[in-house]
């Protein structure tokens, strides 16, 4: 809100007795019949004091005292409200987000925007305003901004914030020991006020309109303006403290008209000020609301996942064999993920793999003589979660391919699965571990009706500090080998504390750590592994496709369930192939795409998806030949014919390109006229960007990956800044074309031509 982002103490109190010294200046003024006499009696200004607390403190109860005799009202006095529950001179009460009694705090990546809200409000009808005011991890003050009353019936007001300034700097590169320092936990304290100045202005509107009481009215508003020109709390450079002076003398002179004294304090000039630099009588700060500023990638994430063993992968001429892929030709991997403009690259498991109960091609439960078995039934006699599968290498292999990615400037994410195949070393090693049956057998993993019979699941009752010992030194092996962050496999089959306890340990060594969860289950579940620690985590997107599931949906992701479960996009996974992208073709690819990469600020690719790999297991919603049993051989020399791999690298692009692409809390549903347009918006306003102008995107997208679609979209320009008055230019971010818009605007989509528009307001 203009200057309102202007450092200045929060805790600066009004010089009361300079404010009474501009008070009688003000009340000796308004008996001169001449304005020119009245303005020489106010030449000399005020001088500003500092004093302590309790120096201000008396000075105010004497200068209130005094101003009673002068004024028909003193100022609203600050109340200090210093323990949880006392309430100060202004209600300040629901600020959001807080959950479980704001005992987890709300989670925002570094410079990411989010919308805080209160409840502010006194009694009667008198105004009041708010401020929100943002504070490091050190406590010192980064950012404050005026709010904005949204609903005046229930005294509700917002404000769109950010810690700290957007970085993508990895944890490994120069320069993020800087960004380190700005990590932890930040507060946000919002301040109520009394709007002296709007209270007044009202009433004095009103009663020089009806001529009622004009001259109290009047001079009452002299005596605000000159006590506003010396408050250092409006924090008003010496030209505006001399026109608030002078508008207070003309206000004040009766030789005047009504209407003429009244203008001098109601025109945009005074409507400026009172925007950047306002009069807040009775400052009450709330209790400071805990925010916990995590590193880049924790909310703004692109990931790529490839199993190395299928990268690089050949047939042998002689045998028709399959040779597998290794770490060393999965390198290709790397520079296709980063070609496309991924940031993230995702393995599967690359530990030994069992032999016992070996699953073969398409989970069948007999494993043929060249099946390699599923990377998740994890443990041989060659080791366990500790060793690389010596068919994959060794760990220097490893080692060098996180050094490539890092080279490349990609993260490397390590899939945990916490689980053994019958031939892991834990089991003979820990039996307690896992669960046995009354015959002495261990139970093997069930998802009824899936079965996973090369699995045993671990079993934490007997001893959960052992294997928690034992997980975080796993865990640091690889970080130690260049990994920064752990995809963790069904982590909801497992005890929400022992996560608590394993990430807490792992990340008070190794802070730059995330944590992805793959966890399909119940909210509580999942919000629960959100507060113990889980940074992002899988979620329902593949399961939403209509119109009505995504409207109901996006909101969700990007309202305040944000704030603690941060939801990744995958229009499919090895695990994941919906009826939707099995039917949908080329077009219904791209679609999937769009609405990832632009619905949610964290997405991912599963690869393949460029090859439009989309042939499902009869009876079963994931694919045929499916990656988890056996090696893939891929020609991605035709990823080119179907345009897929352009439309990713497009979308990777637009995203990084626009600030309004980092947040969970900045999404608008759009109406739309046709069951099948989908529309939305995200916008970040000027103050919170780092090239100073707002940044607006509009997603249209065609559900109909069949089908030719026109609707009318509309869009509340006022609600999302943008002009009123004039017609907007957009410019379509995946063509360049360049439309006009307004209020309601035509569309027409096919999926043989565009799939759909994302345009940025220029």
């Amino acid at each position: 809100m203009g200057r309102m982002a202007v450092q200045h103490s929060a805790d600066s109190r009004t010089s009361e007795t300079d404010s009474l010294e501009a008070v009688k200046a003000a009340q000796t003024t308004k008996v001169s019949k001449s304005s020119k006499a009245a303005k020489s009696k106010a030449t000399s200004r005020p001088k500003t004091t500092k004093t302590t607390r309790k120096r201000v403190d008396a000075e105010t109860a004497r200068a209130n005292a005094a101003l009673k005799g002068l004024t028909g009202e003193a100022p609203a006095p600050s109340i200090p409200a210093d323990e949880p529950g006392l309430f100060g001179r202004i209600n300040v009460m629901d600020i959001t987000p807080s959950e479980e009694r704001g005992i987890y705090p709300a989670r925002v990546e570094l410079g990411e925007p989010f919308q805080v809200t209160a409840q502010v409000f006194i009694e009667g009808r008198t105004k009041v305003g708010a401020t929100a005011i943002v504070r490091n991890a050190r406590g010192k003050e980064t950012l404050r901004r005026a709010m904005t009353c949204t609903n005046p019936g229930l005294d509700r007001w917002a404000v769109t914030l950010k810690c700290g300034e957007h970085s993508d700097l990895k944890p490994w590169e120069d320069g993020y020991a800087a960004v380190k320092r700005q990590l932890g936990e930040w507060t946000v304290t919002i301040e109520g006020w009394e709007d002296t100045y709007k209270s007044w202005l009202h009433d004095a509107r009103i009663k020089v309109k009806v001529h009622d009481d004009m001259d109290n009215a009047l001079n009452s508003g002299a005596e605000l303006l000159a006590r506003w020109a010396v408050t250092p709390d409006a924090g008003l450079p010496a030209r505006e403290r001399k026109a608030l002076q002078q508008a207070a003398e003309t206000m004040a002179d009766e030789s005047l008209t009504p209407e003429e004294r009244l203008a001098a304090g109601d025109n945009p000039h005074i409507a400026a000020l009172h925007e950047s630099n306002p009069l807040r009588d009775g400052i009450s700060p709330s209790q400071p609301q805990r925010f916990k500023v995590e590193r880049p990638k924790s909310s703004f994430a692109a990931w790529y996942q490839f199993f190395p063993r299928s990268e690089g992968a050949t047939v042998d001429p002689n045998t028709g064999k399959i040779i597998q892929g290794t770490l060393k030709t999965s390198l290709a991997g790397l520079e296709r993920a980063k070609a496309e403009g991924f940031d993230i690259v995702y393995l599967p498991p690359i530990f030994p793999i069992g032999v016992t109960n070996r699953k073969g091609r398409n989970n069948s439960l007999v494993a043929g003589p060249d099946d390699p078995g599923s990377p998740f039934g994890i443990g041989s006699e060659l080791g366990g979660h500790d060793t690389v599968d010596p068919l994959l290498g060794t760990m220097d292999d490893f080692k060098a391919l996180t050094a490539r990615a890092h080279e490349l400037g990609l993260e490397i994410a390590l899939d945990f699965a916490l689980q053994c195949s019958p031939d892991h070393p834990w089991v003979k090693q820990h039996p307690d571990w896992f669960r046995h049956k009354p015959d002495g057998t261990i139970a093997f993993a069930e998802n009824p009706p899936k079965k996973y019979q090369d699995i045993y699941p671990i079993d934490f009752n007997a001893d959960m500090p052992g294997i928690e010992k034992e997980v975080e030194r796993v865990l640091n092996l690889w970080i130690d080998a260049g990994v920064t962050i752990f995809r963790i496999d069904n982590p909801h089959t497992k005890p929400v504390r022992f996560w608590q306890d394993v990430i807490a340990a792992v990340t008070k060594k190794h802070p730059e750590i995330l944590f992805l969860a793959e966890a399909f289950t119940r909210p509580g579940m999942m919000r629960a592994l959100s507060y113990v620690g889980f940074t992002q985590s899988h979620c329902y997107f593949p399961w939403r496709n209509t119109k009505e599931e995504l409207e109901e949906y996006l909101p969700i992701t990007n309202g305040d369930d944000g704030y603690y479960q941060h939801n990744t996009f995958w229009p499919t996974t090895p695990d994941i192939l919906t009826a939707y992208v099995r039917d949908n073709g080329i077009a219904g690819h791209c679609v999937r795409a769009v609405l990832a990469a632009m619905g949610s600020p964290s997405w991912g690719i599963y690869n393949g998806f460029e090859l439009i790999e989309n042939k499902q297991r009869p009876g079963f919603e994931e694919q045929i030949d499916n990656e988890k049993y056996e090696v893939k051989v891929r020609d991605w020399s035709k990823a080119e014919r179907y345009g897929v791999a352009k439309m990713l690298t497009s979308l990777n692009k637009i995203r990084r390109e626009h600030p309004a692409a980092l947040s969970y809390h900045n999404l608008t549903i759009l109406p739309t006229s046709d069951p099948n347009i989908l529309a939305f918006a995200r916008h970040t306003p000027a103050e919170l960007t780092s090239t100073g102008q707002a940044d607006t995107l509009i997603v249209v997208v065609n559900l109909d990956g069949h089908n030719a679609h026109q609707a009318m979209v509309h869009v509340e320009l006022g609600e999302l800044g943008l002009p009123t008055d004039r017609p907007l230019t957009v410019r379509d971010e995946l063509t360049g074309r360049e439309f006009q818009w307004g209020w309601d605007n035509y569309v027409s989509l096919a999926p043989w031509a565009d799939v759909a528009h994302i345009l940025s307001v220029q």
